[in-house]
């Protein structure tokens, strides 16, 4: 872009790891949008934007482009019923019992995997009713009504 002739408002570039050296993580998440918006509609394909939006966002969440591989994974989060959803599932949850170790279970991954509602949306929050108190109160006429004079 420092070039002499190179106009760098004007110059774009599919190296992602360029981009992110170069520019910054936010570029390289637009970087991400951008090639896989070109290549699945290159192959007559749509996918909503925001499925994009949210799959570069978590390429890039952790301030380091993270592609979506194992490796990847497993520095995105330590949560082990994630990483068993993407690939050797039994190595996974057969280190996590070796270890000892725990899951929060807060992930949408791996709520699917468990039967249980995502913590998104109207999974978000619980309803509690109080079964104690069914009794209604009495209804007061209004003050200014004539049939309180």
């Amino acid at each position: 872009m420092a070039t002499y002739g190179v106009v760098g408002t004007k110059t774009k570039s599919n190296n992602i790891w360029e981009v992110y050296n170069t520019l910054g993580i936010e570029a390289a998440r637009t970087t991400i949008m951008t090639e896989i918006t070109d290549v699945m509609e290159g192959h007559g394909m749509s996918v909503d934007h925001r499925h994009i939006m949210l799959l570069a966002s978590q390429m890039t969440s952790r301030g380091e482009v993270l592609g979506i591989t194992r490796h990847g994974l497993a520095k995105m989060r330590e949560s082990v019923f994630n990483l068993a959803s993407f690939e050797k599932t039994s190595d996974h949850l057969f280190d996590a019992a070796y270890f000892g170790q725990t899951d929060a279970v807060d992930g949408v991954s791996e709520r699917i995997i468990l039967g249980m509602p995502a913590s998104i949306g109207t999974g978000l929050f619980k309803l509690v009713h109080n079964h104690q108190d069914t009794e209604l109160p009495e209804i007061q006429a209004p003050i200014f009504s004539s049939a309180a004079a």
